[in-house]
C-alpha cells in the first residue's frame, strides 16, 4: 500500500460512498479483499460467455454482507475485458413483470446504464452503435481502397451492416430489431437526427404504441412488458457479433420481489426469473449473463421466497453433500457470501487507511496495532455476527478516520474506548409484517 496510485476523483468516490454506506461505483477493486474462491468463479463465467455461452448466477447473503459490492467489482473486470455491462437495482416501480409496465420500467434503467470500458458511467449505446458503423467504415476503406465520399462507399458500408443484421433476424424479434439498426445506419448516412433518434427511442423502450413506431420507422412491434427480455437477448447477440465479448446483466434488490404482498403478482415475477434462468442455464441465449443479488429470505423462505416454488428449490438448493461437509460450492448457480474473517477485516481496514490518508493529504497516522485494537473493539461489542455486515463496520470506520484528521489531538483510543462509542448495529433483514412492504392493487 505504501506505493498506492489512486486518482483524487476516485479516493473521493470510495471515502464519500463507504462514509454513506452504499457501494462505490468506481475504485472498488482498491477495496477488494477475500471473496477470493467467488470472484474466480465469476471470472469463468465471464470466459464462457465470451465463447458464446450464457450464464446465470444467484449472489446471496445478509444484509452488508458485500452483494452490492461483488456484483460492482465484477462489473468493473467485466467492462475490463471487453463486454457491455447494464445494472439495475429493483424498486416498486422496477420489477420482472407487473401490470403498470414495471419490467419494462427495468428495461429502460438497464438500457441508460448501458457502459463499456471507454464508457464506465453509462449511456453507451449512441457509442456501442457509432463506434460499430465507424470500425466498418474503416474496414471498408481499408479493404477497397476507396475513400467515404467516393462512390459506393456507402453501398459496401451497408453490406457489412446487413451482414450483421441477416444473422440475428432468424431470432425471436430479430427481424424488426434489425429493421431499427438499419434504421439507425440509414439516420447516420444521410445525417438525419430525427430518425437516429427514434431508433434510439425504440431501442430503448421508450415507444409507447405500435402506430408511432411504423409511423417513425417502419416497424410493427414495441418493446413492452411481455416481450423485453427478449430484446435483452438480441442485444446480447448483437453486441457480440460487433466486437464485445458479450452482455452481462446484473440486478440487485431482488428482495423487492419477494416484499410483493399479492401472490399472483409475486409468483408472475418468479416467473419471468425462471424463464430468463432457464433460457441461460440451457443456453437458448448467446453471450449473455445474468447476476441476481438477493438476501437470504429472498431466496429461501418457504413461503415467498424462491424456495416456496419447487421448480425453483430444485433448481437452486444446494446438494445435500455440500450442508452435510459444511463447505461452500462455488460453482452451483448460488453463490453464498460467507462472513469475512478478522484478519479479512483487517486487511480492509489497512486499505481504507491508505486511501484516506492519501485523499486528505496527511500521513497515515494510525498503525496496525490501532486498527487491530478497533476491530476487536467492534467484534467484542457487536459479537462475531457482526463480521456478516463488513458494511457497517467500514461506515464506523471511516467516520472513525474523519473524526481523527479533524481533531488531531484525539486518539484512538480514547475515541472507541469513550462511554459515548457505539458501534451501528448490524442492518436488519427485510421484515414482512411492516406497513411499508405492504401493497396490492384493484
Amino acid at each position: 500500500m505504501a506505493k498506492l496510485k489512486i486518482s483524487k476523483k476516485i479516493s473521493t468516490a470510495l471515502i464519500n460512498s463507504l462514509g454513506a454506506g452504499v457501494v462505490p461505483r468506481m475504485g472498488v477493486e482498491h477495496i477488494a479483499v477475500g471473496r477470493e474462491q467467488e470472484l474466480k468463479s465469476l471470472l469463468q463465467n465471464l470466459d464462457d460467455i465470451a465463447e458464446g455461452v450464457s450464464a446465470f448466477r444467484f449472489i446471496i447473503g445478509n444484509y452488508g454482507s458485500g452483494k452490492s459490492f461483488m456484483l460492482q467489482l465484477i462489473r468493473s473486470r467485466a467492462m475490463e475485458q471487453g463486454f457491455v455491462v447494464a445494472d439495475a437495482d429493483l424498486s416498486s416501480e422496477r420489477r420482472l413483470a407487473g401490470s403498470n409496465n414495471e419490467g419494462l420500467a427495468t428495461y429502460r434503467e438497464l438500457m441508460s446504464r448501458l457502459a463499456t470500458k471507454t464508457r464506465p458511467d453509462g449511456g453507451a449505446l449512441v457509442s456501442i452503435l457509432e463506434g460499430w458503423i465507424n470500425k466498418i467504415q474503416q474496414e471498408v476503406a481499408k479493404e477497397a481502397g476507396i475513400r467515404p465520399n467516393d462512390e459506393g462507399f456507402d453501398d459496401q458500408v451497408e453490406a457489412k451492416i446487413r451482414e450483421v443484421v441477416q444473422y440475428i433476424e432468424d431470432l425471436v424479434h430479430g427481424f424488426d430489431f434489425g429493421n431499427v439498426i438499419s434504421a439507425y445506419w440509414r439516420g447516420y448516412r444521410l445525417d438525419d437526427d430525427d430518425l437516429k433518434n427514434s431508433a434510439m427511442r425504440w431501442l430503448r423502450g421508450e415507444f409507447t404504441t405500435k402506430i408511432e413506431a411504423k409511423a417513425a420507422l417502419g416497424v410493427r412491434v414495441i418493446i413492452d412488458d411481455d416481450s423485453w427480455y427478449d430484446y435483452i437477448k438480441l442485444l446480447a447477440k448483437f453486441v457480440a457479433e460487433i466486437g464485445y465479448k458479450g452482455l452481462l446483466i446484473l440486478v440487485d434488490e431482488s428482495v423487492h420481489l419477494y416484499q410483493i404482498s399479492t401472490t399472483v403478482t409475486r409468483e408472475k415475477n418468479y416467473n419471468r426469473l425462471l424463464a430468463m434462468f432457464n433460457d441461460t442455464m440451457q443456453c437458448k441465449a448467446e453471450h449473455l449473463g445474468i447476476l441476481i443479488g438477493g438476501t437470504t429470505k429472498f431466496l429461501e423462505d418457504p413461503n415467498r421466497g424462491l424456495f416456496a416454488d419447487q421448480a425453483w428449490r430444485r433448481r437452486t438448493k444446494e446438494s445435500r453433500f455440500v450442508t452435510q461437509a459444511g463447505i461452500q460450492e462455488y460453482s452451483g448457480p448460488v453463490i453464498r457470501l460467507n462472513p469475512l474473517s478478522e484478519e479479512e477485516i483487517f486487511s480492509l481496514l489497512q486499505r481504507i487507511t491508505e486511501i484516506h490518508a492519501l485523499n486528505f493529504g496527511y500521513e497515515k497516522a494510525l498503525t496496525n496495532r490501532d486498527l487491530n485494537e478497533f476491530v476487536q473493539e467492534i467484534v467484542n461489542r457487536l459479537g462475531a455476527e457482526a463480521l456478516l455486515t463488513p458494511g457497517e463496520i467500514v461506515r464506523d470506520f471511516i467516520s472513525v478516520l474523519n473524526i481523527l484528521h479533524q481533531n488531531p489531538k484525539l486518539e484512538l483510543k480514547e475515541l472507541i474506548h469513550g462511554s459515548k462509542f457505539k458501534p451501528t448495529a448490524a442492518g436488519k433483514d427485510a421484515n414482512l409484517d411492516e406497513d411499508n412492504a405492504a401493497e396490492f392493487s384493484l
